[in-house]
């Protein structure tokens, strides 16, 4: 029964790191486009 508890409990780390994880591979390059384009587009700073 301890067991089966610790590969459940195993199971939930994995999603959620997993799930933070893809998030940051995601939103990081997606800001970094959007960036950019409104540098090209409008003219603004890239850190505004």
């Amino acid at each position: 029964m301890n067991q089966i508890f610790s590969y459940i409990i195993f199971g939930l780390m994995a999603i959620m790191g997993g799930g933070s994880s893809l998030f940051i591979v995601i939103s990081l390059p997606a800001v970094i486009i959007w960036k950019i384009c409104r540098k090209i587009k409008y003219g603004y700073k890239i850190t505004d």
